[in-house]
């Protein structure tokens, strides 16, 4: 079978990979000039199953709320003349009960259990290396009510597999020395022993070349202009360059997937939330983490990659702008400066925004379309690294009619 895979961002590749492995002739086109040149470029770096609840929660609606007029938010909630916007928002709310939340969130965390499990199992099958660090993630507090609300998670999580526990600040410094210096700030920190590290775009492309070995052709620098056909099945892709034709058409172009479908009367509920990053050469490796983790009441991740440190924050729900100015990653920065105030060359800083994208309930869409020959690998969102290779390994199986390992009930394209 040949299959047309549109998007060559961590979905794309993955899925490429696995179908590869069966033996299917495969075809990646993407209109940038690189593998993972989108949300795969710089991203958190973190593998983290212990951070995989749901953003649709009890909390969300005054969170959402509060930063319509607050700019000091790390969310951020502008209304627009958007209709996708306003019916992603409506949904979004829908699922922002105790219930779904729990329903949800136990749909993810067993999703990136399983693809933390298929990413070490690529990695010692390949050999490929990505600054991998496996030491745990640190989810640093400040408050003490507030670490006692995260706990709540903790019987969920335990009863998943996934082992965790609550750290005091001398604990917690003597795991991660680079954070002594900011021990006054925090109150202590819930510690993942599973969780993980590293950089997704050295993953992507070196599995990019592993996927060449095993025939795979990627037509890059090829922009993407409609997808021809119809309720009854998908004819061709068209690109500026022509036709590409195929048995089975793989969509995993992130949040340009319901641009692309629109046209076929497919309605995908991924809207695009602008992520931000920035790397930073490291000054002082002793005074730069070795653990990455995420700063709980300022919403900052943080991650070693190497000889880099690589920073996120920021959730902007403003369509499909991409653009950033320096002002955007201050906040961000502060609180880098905070933790590990020698550990960055932070005046070396190396700026990034990318879309992420995001369902209303928060699990990804993987599986048939309403069209029998268009697949589908897409709403991620922020937990695209984590989730990467089980989504594709699952897509993999529900090709071939074989059962995934999961359920994939809660990634049914149809459940909306």
């Amino acid at each position: 079978m040949h299959v047309i895979i549109m998007g060559a961002g961590l979905m794309g590749v993955t899925t490429a990979y696995y179908l590869a492995r069966e033996g299917h002739q495969v075809t990646v086109v993407d209109r940038r000039t690189a593998v993972a040149q989108e949300t795969s470029f710089a991203n958190a770096g973190l593998l983290t199953p212990g951070h995989a609840a749901a953003w649709a929660s009890p909390r969300a609606p005054m969170i959402l709320l509060q930063s319509l007029w607050r700019k000091d938010t790390s969310l951020r909630y502008r209304l627009k003349l958007d209709p996708s916007m306003w019916a992603w928002t409506l949904q979004f709310l829908a699922n922002c009960t105790a219930e779904r939340n729990r329903a949800n969130t136990l749909i993810k965390l067993r999703l990136c259990l399983h693809s933390q499990h298929e990413t070490d199992r690529v990695t010692r099958e390949t050999g490929i290396a990505w600054d991998r660090t496996s030491k745990g993630a640190l989810y640093l507090h400040r408050n003490k009510g507030q670490m006692q609300a995260a706990q709540s998670n903790f019987a969920m999580m335990h009863d998943e597999g996934i082992k965790l526990r609550t750290l005091s600040m001398e604990d917690v410094v003597a795991l991660e020395p680079a954070l002594a210096p900011s021990k006054d700030k925090l109150v202590g920190a819930i510690y993942v022993e599973s969780d993980e590290s590293g950089d997704a775009r050295k993953f992507t492309e070196a599995l990019a070349d592993i996927c060449r070995g095993l025939g795979v052709t990627f037509r890059l620098n090829e922009r993407i202009d409609r997808i021809a056909g119809n309720s009854d099945g998908i004819t061709g892709v068209q690109s500026q360059l022509g036709e590409l034709k195929g048995d089975a058409y793989v969509l995993a172009l992130g949040s340009y997937s319901p641009q692309l479908v629109r046209p076929l009367g497919l309605k995908l509920p991924v809207y695009p939330v602008k992520g931000y990053s920035v790397t930073v050469p490291l000054r002082e490796a002793a005074a730069a983490p070795t653990i990455g983790g995420v700063d709980e009441q300022n919403l900052v991740a943080f991650s070693r990659l190497g000889n880099r440190m690589r920073l996120t924050g920021t959730a902007d729900f403003c369509g499909y702008d991409t653009e950033f100015e320096a002002h955007h990653f201050t906040h961000m920065l502060k609180v880098a400066r905070e933790l590990f105030p020698q550990g960055g060359a932070y005046d070396q800083p190396d700026y990034w925004a990318c879309l992420r994208p995001m369902t209303p309930d928060g699990p990804p869409i993987i599986g048939r379309s309403a069209i029998p020959n268009l697949w589908l690998n897409t709403g991620q969102g922020h937990m695209g690294w984590t989730m990467a290779c089980g989504s594709s390994q699952i897509l993999s199986d529900l090709m071939a009619n074989r059962k995934p390992a999961i359920d994939p009930g809660g990634f049914r394209p149809d459940r909306y």
